[in-house]
């Protein structure tokens, strides 16, 4: 009998399945995907101090990891709909239903879509599934790419794209527009580029981004930032350059942009046509919550988190009995924080089901949670701490009825 249900093979699920069989739980993982992993099988990155982050290797390492505890994992299979018995929930999958005493999601994240003229054309992907293509199936997705859109997301891709020998051209910003609202204000996307500086190769970079620390000094710094923009890895990067459409007979021939002023406002007479064989859309990245909906799990609206968030508490649970939650569909974090957040997860659900030797191993997991976020790399958003704290409390007010 499967005690618990994971849906969802990324770093959190796998790390909760692992947490979960080392305190003698049965467990069975479900994943929509071929392969087990998650995000982790497209990452690949080199970190500040000059060590690999291979995504690949530790999603190897995970999945043999669980399989020898006994996890059981099935890829290629989705899951439509989830109920609450009496007894805990029934799963409702594309190979049948399972009934299980807990069941925990670990679904990720998608990403949003930044709509623009003519984005259909055959050669047009999002930033996420060229980083696909390119590190997992292996597949060339073109030899000159631009790619719309500056985020933490398309920085660390184009990048990855870079190192598998495909040119990107250059990364400027969408066309401001009710749609693309902060995306395309580079006022705005100067404040979340900051936060990135410490990854840049150049000294210069990182020096001065330390010397921004005020709204007029960051309005003086961009009024004064070049058109062709700041380059990191000989990538250049145009935070006052708008993509206007993108143009191709049969497939991607190139992409129309403009200058824009520091509002995001096109400037006059400053269009160009930059050829390109391919255009990655970088929308950034929302929490996958359809399924906790189903279940009847309540929400908070965080913009730093991502978006809409079902309420949990730092031992991952949901007001719902039984319902569990970690990784990004709690918000959009790095891989290392889901994988931590799932050990905290797994435990969590170790010590409702009175197999937890001792309460300290929790304690310590959701220690360690806090240790990674403040240690991690990458911040998807400057106020994720206090993204953290809010649901948080909202979760107390919700379980004390305040």
């Amino acid at each position: 009998m499967t005690d618990v249900l994971i849906v969802g093979a990324g770093p959190a699920g796998l790390s909760a399945g692992i947490a979960c069989a080392q305190h003698g739980l049965q467990v069975n993982i479900l994943d929509e995907f071929t392969l087990p992993g998650g995000r982790l099988l497209g990452q690949l990155h080199e970190e500040p101090d000059g060590s690999w982050w291979n995504g690949m290797a530790e999603a190897k390492r995970l999945v043999e990891q669980a399989k020898n505890l006994g996890v059981h994992i099935d890829c290629g299979v989705s899951v439509y709909d989830v109920a609450k018995t009496e007894t805990g929930w029934r799963v409702s999958t594309t190979r049948g239903i399972i009934e299980v005493p807990k069941l925990l999601l670990a679904t990720g994240a998608a990403e949003t879509t930044i709509p623009l003229p003519d984005w259909t054309l055959p050669g047009v992907m999002s930033i996420g599934a060229a980083q696909v293509m390119t590190n997992v199936q292996r597949v060339k997705v073109g030899n000159r790419g631009i790619v719309i859109g500056v985020n933490v997301l398309s920085l660390a891709i184009a990048r990855e794209l870079q190192l598998a020998g495909i040119h990107v051209d250059r990364i400027v910003l969408p066309a401001r527009n009710l749609l693309t609202k902060d995306s395309g204000n580079p006022e705005k996307v100067m404040q979340s580029m900051l936060r990135l500086a410490h990854l840049a190769p150049s000294t210069f970079i990182r020096l001065g981004s330390k010397l921004i620390k005020s709204e007029a000094m960051l309005k003086l710094a961009l009024s004064f930032l070049p058109s062709s923009g700041i380059r990191m890895w000989g990538i250049p990067i145009q935070v006052k350059v708008a993509a206007l459409e993108i143009f191709g007979d049969k497939q991607v021939e190139g992409v129309k942009i403009v200058k824009v002023n520091t509002k995001g406002e096109p400037v006059l007479g400053t269009e160009k046509v930059i050829p390109a064989d391919f255009v990655c859309i970088a929308g950034g990245l929302s929490p996958l919550v359809e399924l906790a909906a189903v279940a009847g799990c309540p929400f908070a609206y965080l913009p730093e988190l991502g978006g809409h968030i079902p309420l949990h508490n730092e031992r991952m649970q949901t007001p719902v009995a039984g319902l569990y939650v970690a990784g990004n569909i709690t918000g959009i974090e790095s891989a290392k924080v889901a994988a931590a957040q799932g050990t905290v997860a797994g435990l969590s659900i170790a010590d409702e089901f009175g197999k937890l030797p001792e309460k300290k191993l929790l304690q310590t997991a959701m220690k360690k949670v806090e240790v990674v976020r403040e240690h991690a790399v990458i911040q998807f958003d400057p106020y994720i701490e206090k993204g953290r704290r809010t649901i948080s409390s909202m979760y107390a007010q919700q379980n004390t009825g305040a």
